[in-house]
């Protein structure tokens, strides 16, 4: 097994929406805000050689919305999705299998793409992953979620009979990846859990976006149930000091992974750094 990182560009959001509740005296110093109060992010996602199969997990925002629509995310930086997947020598052809950890836009928006005036699924010989309650959950949006669930991003997927539903499968099809789930940000989340020869990262998506979130307070304003997040970090940060496991940051504009130690004032990101830096 290999896994190399995947950078989809960057994007901007909320700081205040980033980080909840928590003071922007606070937070500014770990990603500073500009003068509109927006933050920069990474979207970053994962390409696994597993074997025979060749897995891609979330595909960042996308390029096929309108400028308008653009303008409120700002997308920046010289990377790109494709770009990024035939930078380690592979095409969007060669992908088996997207797993998508959720279906919010900046996750699941690079998986459909525009040509010609048509939506049509940007990797044509993969199977797309989903949890069915997940997917139920955002085919039939509630009014808090539905702006970031966006049909186009989801139907073409499902009429081109790319769609699979994990939860729904007798045998797991990824040796060596676990996928765990999550409700605090929304409904059954995705988290593949990889292991490698007894090395373990964990793909925490959004329940941790960032190593500035994993102190447990630090939630965002954009989780469903806030409260049900901090219990689900805490259980993850348990499980991953007492294993030593890696975690992987869909968001982090700097780093893509830190192990995480106890402290006196809780948990706390160590040893940032990417892929390579951890053995990966």
């Amino acid at each position: 097994m290999k896994l190399h990182e995947i950078d989809a560009g960057f994007f901007k959001l909320d700081g205040g929406a980033m980080y909840g509740v928590v003071p922007k005296t606070f937070w500014n110093k770990w990603n500073t805000a500009d003068e509109n109060n927006l933050c920069t992010w990474k979207m970053r996602c994962l390409l696994i050689e597993n074997g025979k199969q060749l897995i891609l997990i979330d595909t960042g925002m996308g390029n096929k919305q309108d400028l308008k629509w653009l303008n409120y995310f700002q997308p920046h930086g010289d990377a790109n999705l494709i770009g990024s997947i035939r930078k380690k020598g592979f095409s969007e052809n060669d992908i088996t299998d997207v797993i998508l950890s959720h279906l919010h836009f900046d996750h699941c928006g690079g998986a459909v793409s525009l040509v010609n005036g048509n939506y049509e699924t940007t990797f044509k010989n993969a199977t797309y992953w989903s949890h069915s309650a997940h997917w139920d959950w955002a085919i039939n949006p509630n009014a808090r979620e539905k702006a970031t669930f966006l049909k186009e991003n989801l139907l073409p997927i499902e009429q081109n009979g790319q769609l699979k539903f994990i939860d729904l499968q007798t045998k797991n099809p990824f040796e060596n990846i676990e996928l765990l789930t999550a409700d605090g940000h929304t409904e059954k989340m995705l988290m593949p859990l990889i292991d490698i020869a007894g090395k373990k990262l964990l793909f925490i998506a959004d329940t941790i976006p960032s190593a500035s979130h994993v102190h447990i307070p630090y939630v965002m304003g954009y989780d469903l149930r806030p409260l049900q997040t901090m219990n689900e970090k805490t259980d993850i940060l348990k499980k991953a000091v007492e294993n030593n496991w890696t975690l992987y940051y869909d968001h982090d504009p700097n780093f893509a992974c830190s192990n995480v130690h106890l402290t006196e004032k809780g948990y706390r990101a160590e040893n940032t750094g990417n892929l390579t830096d951890f053995g990966f």
